[in-house]
This record gives structure tokens, sequence and C-alpha cells, in this order.
């Protein structure tokens, strides 16, 4: 049986809470690589007690930072993670078989549970959120986006059938400022993208009603109970201030 090693890393700031569910879940692996980016509160406590090597460097971005945890990672292969996800049991014992294998593949697609205000959230294009997280190392590396920035993976990739578990969203305050920071990202993408997006009546009212109407009837957001009901009427705001902060950006 080949012995193939496994990193997990994750970058950090102010993470305590999270952390704490986060890294019970990883406990198995050979190693974890957390990149703190000025944690005030005790993350970096939270994350030496459970044997983490931890390093500390200035935010660069989503990307970068990601990136540069890679960097420090030793394994053969590695399972990066957002701070606010937990990887279930049976993934875990998935993992384990499948790099006991040593499978003919450069990485894997892993569904992700999504979880807002405590409830699995299932439709309205909210799952299966297949991401791709564990790889070789060496073979990828986020690509350069201030905002949703994927893996991009040199070779083949396969699928596995467990789960990763996203807690991001267990209040409606956390969602607001999560939506309210990612709209100003989007924005600055869709200025450098297409050179400033002009005050658009389609993008700042239209494309917001017409992406609830899709998600939640077409998609079945509505299965969702009252919890996808807010989801998406708050997620189509989200489309507009994207658009509205944009056109601020190119009148500055």
């Amino acid at each position: 049986m080949v012995c193939l090693s496994l990193s997990v890393a994750i970058i950090t700031r102010n993470e305590e809470a999270n952390l704490r569910r986060t890294l019970p879940s990883v406990a198995w692996a050979d190693e974890i690589v957390i990149l703190d980016s000025g944690s005030t509160d005790a993350t970096r406590s939270v994350a030496e007690s459970f044997g983490a090597r931890l390093f500390v460097e200035p935010w660069k971005g989503f990307a970068s930072q990601k990136n540069s945890a890679l960097q420090k990672a030793t394994g053969d292969w590695i399972l990066s993670l957002d701070a606010d996800e937990e990887v279930e049991p049976a993934l875990a014992e998935e993992i384990r078989q499948t790099l006991a294998a040593n499978p003919p593949v450069a990485g894997f697609w892993i569904r992700r549970k999504n979880f807002f205000l405590g409830r699995w959230i299932r439709h309205g294009g909210f799952y299966p959120d297949p991401k791709l997280r564990l790889f070789r190392r060496g073979a990828g590396q986020f690509e350069d986006r201030r905002v949703h920035e994927d893996v991009r993976l040199q070779g083949p990739t396969g699928k596995l059938r467990s789960h990763l578990l996203h807690h991001a969203y267990p209040t409606l305050e956390t969602y607001l400022e999560h939506m309210n920071r990612y709209s100003s990202l989007g924005a600055e993408m869709a200025v450098a993208e297409k050179g400033g997006a002009g005050f658009s009546f389609i993008n700042i009212v239209v494309r917001p009603r017409l992406t609830f109407l899709y998600n939640y009837f077409l998609r079945g957001g509505f299965l969702d109970g009252r919890e996808g009901l807010l989801l998406h009427l708050y997620h189509a705001n989200y489309v507009s201030w994207k658009y509205a902060k944009a056109w601020e950006q190119r009148r500055r």
C-alpha cells in the first residue's frame, strides 16, 4: 500500500469560532498549514492547540493568500479549506482510502453542503456546489481573481462522493456583511474586466429580479422554506449592489 501524505491548507483572519469546528474534522491529516493575516482574537492559539504550522503574512487578496498557503505545504497531496468549512467523517474516510490507492489523477472535485441560518440549502443552485479542493502538491494553484477564485489544475480529475460542510452564514448579519464585502470585490472585477460598468437600469433593477425568479422558482429555491426565501432575496440584492458599486467606482 502506498503511503501518501496529506497537508490541509487554510487561510484565516479572526476565525477562532470556526477553527474550533474545522480543525477537529482534519486532525487526522499529516499536516495542517494555517496562514493568518493579522487576527486579533484567539485564532492563533486555537491553531497551535491542534498542532498546526502557523504562519503570519499581510493580506494580499484571497487568491494570493491561498497560493502562499499552498507553497508552505509539504504533503504529497493538499486539501485546501476555507476556515468555515468542515470535513464530514465520511469524506475523511473516503480521502484516506483514495490516497492509499495512489489514484492516477491530479485532483478531485468534492461536493459541498452550504448551510444558511443552520439549514442545508439543497435547491436554487446551491447544491451540489462541486469544488476542486483536493489535489497533488504542485499541480494546482488558485487563479488570480479578486473573489470567487477557483483552482486551476494541471492533469485529469476525479470526483468524491462525500461532502464538505460549509457553515458560512449562521446569521443574517454575517450573510449581509459577507455580501457587502463580496459585492465590492465583484464591482472591482466588473470595472477591471469591462473598462468600467455604466449605470444601467438592466443591471441595477432587471438583472437582480431575474436572478431571484430564476433561482427561487425555476431552480426550486422555494423548496428550502423561509431560509430559501431570505437567501435568494438577499442574493438578488447582492447583484444590484455589485453593479451599483461598479458604477460608483467608475465615477471616481
